[in-house]
């Protein structure tokens, strides 16, 4: 079963800069990838990602701007540079990999990004 494996996160103060990493144990090719955080809480929400056959990103509200997504599929990663970081961007960040374009079904066990004000 492919395992995901997230990395980067930490405390920075507001307006600081992070770079989280999500290695995957299988291949990434072909396979929907995204970012998702959950804040202390809240609900999961979506942060940013690709679709299956989509080479241009897309990105929640709140991020616009501030986080880029990338992924290289030769090395099975996916990264999130997140700047200009805000308090309420605080949470735990989940990458996934969806099958299909409708739903994430293989999740990682999260990474903790704390924004000081």
């Amino acid at each position: 079963q492919v395992r995901l494996v997230e990395s980067g996160g930490g405390l920075v103060q507001a307006g600081g800069s992070l770079r989280l990493s999500c290695a995957a144990s299988e291949r990434t090719f072909g396979y929907m990838m995204g970012w998702f955080r959950r804040p202390p809480g809240k609900e999961r929400e979506f942060v940013a990602g690709f679709r299956i056959h989509g080479t241009s990103p897309y990105y929640g509200d709140s991020v616009k701007g501030r986080f880029t997504i990338s992924r290289d599929d030769a090395k099975n990663t996916m990264d999130l540079q997140m700047n200009n970081l805000k308090p309420e961007d605080t949470a735990v960040y989940y990458c996934g990999r969806g099958s299909s374009d409708y739903a994430f079904d293989v999740w990682g066990q999260g990474t903790q990004v704390t924004v000081s004000s």
